[in-house]
């Protein structure tokens, strides 16, 4: 019973790897996936999430500075050919996942979301300072591997 339940897994997880752009780099491991879609979720809670292309776009244009998480399995892929361009232009690391959908459930949506931006700082108002300080710790790391990940590949 307990095997199924793991061949159904791999075989979900697979169906999303196949579906992932061949654009897709640097793609996340299963390691820094977990933690960006926990990074994304800690920035919803925090109102520090920019949620869609348009969004995206808009903030970086308008010089905030955070992570940009883009799915890997969007199609056309013509719709997000252009943010990596923006954030190396801006200096803002940027990382694929493989799932639109668990973006979307990382940052608590139902819709499907292609992009999100995880701002270090709140569009609004103040954070308190043991929240503003986890998301920072967060972000700190999951940069850093991002960076990382990036260098190796470039």
């Amino acid at each position: 019973m307990g095997s199924d339940s793991e061949t159904e897994k791999s075989i979900k997880e697979k169906k999303k790897m196949m579906a992932v752009a061949p654009i897709a780099k640097p793609l996340a491991g299963k390691k820094l996936c977990k933690r960006t879609f926990k990074l994304v979720r800690r920035a919803s809670e925090a109102k520090c999430l920019k949620r869609g292309v348009k969004e995206v776009v808009k903030s970086i244009r308008r010089g905030h500075k955070g992570l940009c998480v883009i799915a890997g399995n969007i199609s056309p892929i013509d719709v997000i050919t252009h943010v990596p361009i923006l954030c190396e232009e801006a200096d803002i690391p940027y990382i694929y996942v493989p799932s639109k959908e668990d973006l979307a459930t990382a940052g608590v949506t139902k819709r499907p979301t292609c992009c999100v931006l995880v701002l270090t700082k709140p569009a609004r108002g103040e954070l308190a300072q043991e929240v503003q300080e986890k998301l920072q710790a967060d972000y700190n790391q999951v940069a850093s591997e991002v960076k990382e990940l990036t260098s190796s590949l470039f």
